[in-house]
């Protein structure tokens, strides 16, 4: 344990491990991430903290579309390269096998067992170094059926990003 009782709190709360994708008409991105829940029934809605400062951030500000990649914890090896932001790895796109969501156009990798587009619908600027975006789910597909325990996490892979 920290010294600080929220940190350790936080890092208490299991968060899923997934490719959030992003597309503008000149430029394609695949990032990790972590922070994502529905957030409405009807409508459909999801909620995803994204960091101001990375490209896909800029990239649904563009397009109002973006779609979250879900895997197996099976499939680790398929999200992995994706972990090194654009500003640290420019190339990163370079050779990436994907095929493109029908709604949004956002990359899907083939290993993802599911995909679910969205439309953003609104933001809230937190005033920290995350922002909530919130998407209107216009799309979904599984590919791969399986339970949330199958659903790849952090504690799958030892890693952590709370607190």
């Amino acid at each position: 344990m920290s010294e600080n009782p929220i940190t350790d709190a936080l890092k208490m709360v299991p968060y899923g491990f997934y490719a959030l994708t992003s597309h503008t008409e000149d430029d394609d991105n695949i990032m990790v991430f972590n922070w994502f829940t529905q957030a409405s029934f009807e409508p459909q809605l999801v909620a995803v903290g994204l960091q101001k400062t990375s490209h896909t951030y800029g990239l649904i500000e563009q397009s109002k579309t973006f779609t979250v990649n879900i895997f197996r914890a099976e499939d680790q090896d398929a999200v992995k390269p994706f972990t090194k932001s654009r500003a640290k790895n420019p190339e990163k796109m370079s050779g990436v096998d994907f095929e493109r969501a029908p709604q949004t156009q956002c990359p899907v990798l083939p290993q993802a067992a599911a995909f679910i587009e969205c439309k953003m619908v609104g933001k809230l600027e937190t005033g920290g170094d995350h922002d909530i975006i919130l998407g209107e789910v216009v799309n979904a597909e599984v590919r791969k059926a399986g339970e949330p325990a199958d659903t790849l996490s952090l504690p799958d892979l030892g890693w952590s990003y709370a607190g």
